[in-house]
């Protein structure tokens, strides 16, 4: 595990363009397996779990061509064989659940360990994912191990999920691409990722109805052919260093930034007196804005930031935004309404001397702008939570250490070689 050191307390500033969308990379990697004919993908971003995907295509089969500095990749998956070795998905990667359907549409029959992990957000169930595989004509057995098949290929049906899940409604979208008849699929999420999937499968000839909306209609067809896709701007990273330059006081302009994305993302920050503006495809965090937090009309009321399926502010941006809070004048209310486990790492905020309340699992009130000093703090396994930590370590004069800060790597590429062009003084320490 690598350690993050900190020299902060300088305002971070200049311009970045952010990765493509490692959550929208991740499932058209796995639709891909879907046909033999050659896919194309740009704007891939270097992500430990992609690198862990295509090995995966690799020790199966699969021709992959990815050229790293162009982030073009191309997949040819007509040489995978007939035959899936048990227990081969990718260890420590949770969206590994994204593979079956396609591994299922391919093999007609897998054996896997049931308990697939990622980050540390809490609970994340297998229930919904293998629900919809099931009704959708796999037989599912799990023993201990977890047996999947299906006789031919996947039927359609209909299913009202339980809630807005992006990897549930991924995996139906999937397999109802190719199902035999009609599937529809209610309280579906609509995440800007799931959509890029859905646009996806339309170009290797799926047809669907209902992309951005909470219901989904799918027609099945008998195969999938070859397409291209460009992996559009990471929504989550660009929001992230806006926040890094607002909290070190710095300008810091985000390139094929998502306009269309931002409105709701924007009144978060102007929620911690922080206006977000826009030129074109570019966003831009100006220098030395006020970190104050907005009082609402109902006086008798904290301000508040929810986290929620889309289209609610999503909840993988609510630590920034929670360090953001420690530096501001002012008491913010935190609610993770999806993650239970989503505000675990505050012991390790508080460490800096940030003063922050757990109410529940799922909401925290924070009392901003407390005197706050330099930090050795250990980052949970959980991607932004980490990044926040760091955000608070840039914003305080000396030197910090963010402990095993690896998940990092796995939403943000060029962590260090980003910041480090804003003028951070930062360094990985094995």
């Amino acid at each position: 595990m690598a350690n993050l050191i900190v020299h902060g307390g300088k305002p971070l500033s200049g311009t970045i363009t952010p990765s493509g969308n490692k959550n929208a990379i991740l499932p058209i990697l796995c639709a891909s397996l879907l046909t033999s004919e050659q896919v194309t993908i740009r704007n891939v971003p270097a992500s430990t779990d992609i690198e862990k995907l295509t090995a995966f295509f690799e020790s199966i089969g699969s021709k992959i061509d990815w050229n790293r500095e162009m982030k073009v990749m191309h997949l040819d998956h007509s040489s995978v064989g007939d035959s899936l070795p048990e227990n081969v998905l990718p260890k420590g990667m949770r969206s590994a659940v994204l593979l079956f359907p396609s591994l299922l549409y391919r093999f007609k029959k897998m054996k896997v360990d049931s308990n697939p992990k990622g980050c540390s957000l809490g609970i994340r169930e297998l229930d919904p994912h293998l629900e919809i595989l099931s009704n959708l004509g796999a037989s599912v057995d799990n023993a201990g191990t977890l047996n999947l098949s299906i006789e031919d290929r996947f039927q359609g049906a209909d299913y009202w999920a339980d809630y807005m899940s992006v990897t549930t409604t991924e995996n139906f979208a999937m397999a109802a691409a190719l199902a035999e008849g009609e599937s529809t699929l209610t309280n579906a999420a609509s995440e800007p990722h799931t959509q890029d999937l859905c646009r996806f499968l339309e170009a290797m000839g799926a047809r669907i109805e209902g992309i951005g909306t909470s219901v989904l209609r799918i027609e099945g067809v008998d195969s999938l052919g070859g397409a291209e896709a460009t992996i559009s701007s990471d929504h989550h990273e660009i929001a992230t260093f806006l926040a890094i330059g607002a909290i070190t006081q710095g300008e810091v302009r985000v390139e094929k930034a998502t306009p269309k994305h931002f409105e709701l993302i924007g009144r978060a920050f102007e929620k911690l007196g922080v206006t977000i503006e826009h030129e074109n495809d570019t966003a831009i965090c100006k220098a030395n804005q006020s970190l104050r937090i907005q009082h609402p009309y109902t006086s008798n009321l904290l301000p508040k930031i929810e986290g929620a399926p889309w289209p609610y502010f999503p909840v993988d941006l609510l630590p920034p935004m929670v360090a953001l809070a420690t530096k501001a004048d002012g008491t913010m209310h935190f609610w993770n309404k999806v993650y239970e486990g989503g505000f675990a790492w505050l012991p390790e905020l508080t460490k800096f001397g940030a003063h922050a309340v757990v109410s529940d699992p799922h909401r925290i009130i924070v009392f901003g702008n407390a005197p706050m000093r330099p930090a050795v703090v250990d980052a949970p396994y959980i991607i932004r939570a980490a990044v926040a930590l760091y955000m608070v370590a840039a914003s305080l004069e000396g030197q910090s250490i963010v402990t095993n800060a690896d998940p990092i790597s796995r939403g943000h590429p060029h962590f260090a070689e980003n910041l480090r062009k804003l003028g951070a003084d930062i360094e990985w320490e094995n």
